[in-house]
């Protein structure tokens, strides 16, 4: 029986050694080691030969059991490392290669499409771009748009102040712009009339629900000239709302009140979802509510009192007019894009985003 057991092994080892990848191995490891292979079957019946056998062919055939064992284990490691080299020759990966799917380049974000279409529009009506800074003084931010001494966006609950203890009625208190309309004072300083110039921008107010943010985009608008009138306004206004929300728009002017406008007016353009407030199924409105007009901006004649502030610099208010407006940017791409919650263009959602390449 022990010369069986040898013979086996000595096959057995042949066979390991032959192998050539690990599935083969694993079939001569089931054919001498598996559960109906001899050698295994041998040991089981160890226990049925003569006693004076049983202990010479249980140790040889035990040996002959963990030397395949471990000569399977070898060779299983020596295959392992043959085929993962030939694995990662045969798939090796060009990494300077574009990626497959190709990689995405990105987009402008919506805020700043729609912040880039308005300048287009203005641009196309004669007026400039300017920029100013977003930590503004109280002098830009109040005092010279003629903001009364106890006007209420000038308390702490209303506006972030840098200092941590401020003196909301220093001039020259540091705050966190509340509108792009300080820009409106630093340009008339910084040119004479005729003025013709738009204000895009972030500011910044303390709110937060669907339609605020604490940060947020405006746009603002000056035109100062000699027989400025509302009429120009509302000419200006309306060449806005057909550009940006389509040639059948019109636009409507409601009074209202601004410390840097007067007169001052709420603007509304005719909805684009309906006609008179109901859709064409019917329906009350929900971007309108059923009025048929959608407020979108503020406006007005400029206040002389905004150019007391810059008279050393031509604007005097017996000899120029102008008028103003201001908007907000989110506002125009929730109108127009039909996003219903302004938090959303922050969210970083690319489900939302991806939508407007």
């Amino acid at each position: 029986m022990t010369e069986r057991i040898a013979d086996i092994r000595t096959e057995a080892e042949q066979a390991i050694a032959a192998a050539g990848d690990t599935e083969a191995l694993e079939n001569v490891r089931i054919q001498y080691l598996g559960r109906k292979a001899e050698l295994p079957n041998l040991l089981r019946n160890v226990a049925e030969l003569p006693p004076e056998e049983r202990a010479a062919t249980g140790k040889a055939a035990n040996e002959a059991r963990k030397a395949l064992e471990q000569a399977i284990e070898q060779r299983t490691r020596q295959l392992a490392a043959v085929e993962l080299d030939q694995r990662l020759e045969r798939d090796r990966v060009d990494v300077t290669l574009p990626g497959d799917p190709p990689a995405q380049i990105g987009r402008l974000h919506l805020i700043t499409q729609t912040q880039r279409e308005l300048e287009d529009v203005f641009i196309g009506l004669g007026f400039n771009v300017a920029e100013g800074p977003e930590v503004e003084t109280v002098y830009y931010n109040f005092d010279a748009l003629n903001f009364d001494s106890t006007h209420p966006s000038r308390l702490l609950s209303d506006t972030f102040y840098v200092q941590p203890t401020p003196d909301i009625f220093d001039p020259n208190a540091l705050l966190l712009r509340v509108h792009t309309s300080p820009v409106q004072i630093r340009a008339m300083e910084a040119h004479p009339p005729p003025l013709y110039v738009v204000m895009p921008g972030r500011t910044y107010r303390p709110d937060n629900d669907a339609t605020h943010t604490p940060q947020f985009h405006q746009l603002e608008g000056l035109a100062v000239d000699t027989d400025i009138t509302l009429g120009d306004l509302q000419g200006t206004l309306l060449a806005f709302a057909r550009a940006i929300f389509g040639e059948e728009r019109e636009v409507r002017m409601r009074p209202h009140f601004f410390p840097f406008t007067e007169p001052s007016v709420e603007v509304d353009v005719s909805c684009f979802n309906c006609t008179g407030g109901l859709t064409a199924d019917g329906l009350r409105c929900a971007i309108c509510k059923g009025e048929g007009w959608i407020e979108i901006l503020g406006a007005g004649m400029v206040d002389p009192n905004v150019f007391e502030s810059v008279r050393e610099h031509g604007y005097d208010p017996e000899r120029v007019q102008g008028f103003a407006f201001g908007m907000g940017i989110e506002r125009i791409a929730m109108l127009k894009h039909g996003v219903p919650d302004l938090r959303m263009f922050y969210d970083n959602d690319v489900r939302l985003l991806e939508q407007f390449g």
